[in-house]
């Protein structure tokens, strides 16, 4: 007996350690789940605690920049990219052969139509001129004797000394030196004309380029680089293009007689240049890139456009009169359009929906959804949600020069 009672009692110890566990397991799970109870009924008092201390802390006012919508006249423009381009640009060449003597002008210098900027070598022409003038004194002489024998033929014939053949032909002779004379006198002109291309004059007006060829060099009628290059600064040009859409506004103003203004900015538009007048417009659209080109006239008087120089082009088409406009920095855009903040009593800011019309010198014309006078946010917007607190530092009384900053950026 005493031999099986240890066997039974190691049994009976391998048979519990099984429910021992199972009881250990029970007991660390319910450790478990009362302690994450007492940890989320904890935290959920202090995030009460938090919620309430939030709930009872004032919204923070923002401080902001507000200006009134007010009525004035927005022009409405069309821009595209142009070029300056001269009214006329002259190649100068010789119209005679020979050497070139003297060069009166400098580089870049302004020369005035019909003014003498270069001589060629006049003495073969005065040359020639003298032989022409010699040549027509003889013919003339010949002319002379000739016409006192044909007097003479004349009265033989009417005495009927003579043949009647003889005073023919006598008479022919006089009016082959008249003809003599003439081209005589052809000739005296054609020299005088040489001895006139000999001395070159400006054709027109305007800036002298570079010297194309030096003192000394024979120069030639077909030579083809010429002597020189002017181009005419005043008046001069600018030529730009416009979406084909908008050409039906514009002819109907020049139909209408109106002069349009057009101005002339720099390549950043941030600075005018000049500003013309619309001269012309071209005959026709390019299908490639379905635009159409229009001429402006600058006077240039300061000479502020320069040749091929490249500039923005902006036309005045027409002025809209009494519409409503705010600064263009107080419009908004989000997923359902533009709007503005609106700064109600009580300095609440609220969303407000606008449709926006002509943008122009940093003011945006609205078509609808604000009334003269009401206030809109023009800086701090983007810190603003519906219904926030805010404190108006100071009301944007220059719109029009901060928009244009803005939009040279």
């Amino acid at each position: 007996m005493n031999t099986d009672k240890p066997e039974e009692m190691d049994k009976q110890k391998q048979e519990g350690t099984p429910s021992i566990r199972r009881s250990r397991l029970k007991w660390l799970l319910l450790a478990c789940v009362l302690a994450a109870g007492i940890y989320l009924l904890y935290g959920r008092a202090e995030n009460t605690g938090v919620a309430n201390q939030t709930a009872k802390r004032p919204a923070p006012v923002l401080p902001v920049t507000a200006a009134a919508a007010r009525t004035a006249d927005v022009g409405v423009y069309l821009s595209g990219l142009g070029s300056v381009t001269p009214v006329n640009t002259v190649t100068v060449k010789t119209r005679v052969d020979g050497q070139l003597m003297r060069v009166l002008f400098r580089e870049g210098q302004i020369v005035a139509s019909g003014e003498l900027i270069a001589e060629i070598d006049p003495r073969p022409f005065e040359v020639q001129l003298t032989q022409a003038e010699g040549q027509k004194e003889r013919d003339e002489a010949l002319l002379k004797n000739a016409r006192l024998d044909l007097q003479r033929y004349q009265l033989l014939t009417e005495q009927d000394s003579i043949a009647k053949q003889q005073r023919d032909t006598q008479e022919a002779l006089v009016r082959q030196y008249e003809g003599a004379v003439k081209t005589d006198q052809g000739l005296i002109d054609n020299a005088k004309l040489q001895l006139l291309y000999a001395r070159i004059t400006a054709p027109v007006g305007g800036r002298v380029g570079l010297r194309l060829v030096d003192p000394g060099n024979i120069v030639h009628a077909s030579d083809t680089n010429g002597l020189v290059v002017i181009t005419q600064l005043q008046p001069i040009t600018v030529i730009f293009s416009i979406p084909e859409d908008n050409l039906p506004k514009v002819l109907a103003r020049l139909k209408a007689g109106a002069r349009l203004p057009v101005e002339a900015y720099d390549r950043d538009m941030k600075e005018m240049l000049s500003t013309g007048s619309l001269l012309t417009v071209d005959n026709q659209i390019d299908p490639a890139t379905g635009t159409v080109r229009l001429r402006a006239l600058f006077q240039n008087k300061g000479n502020e456009l320069f040749p091929n120089q490249f500039v923005n082009a902006r036309l005045l088409v027409e002025t809209l009169h009494d519409v409503l406009v705010v600064p263009a920095a107080a419009i908004q855009r989000g997923p359902q359009g533009t709007f503005v903040y609106v700064v109600q009593a009580g300095n609440t800011a609220v969303v407000r929906p606008v449709s926006v019309g002509e943008t122009q010198g940093g003011e945006a014309a609205v078509v609808k959804g604000l009334s003269v006078g009401e206030l809109v946010v023009v800086e701090g917007a983007e810190r603003l949600r519906e219904g926030a607190k805010v404190e108006v530092k100071g009301q944007d009384r220059g719109a029009g020069s901060g928009g244009n900053k803005r939009r040279g950026g």
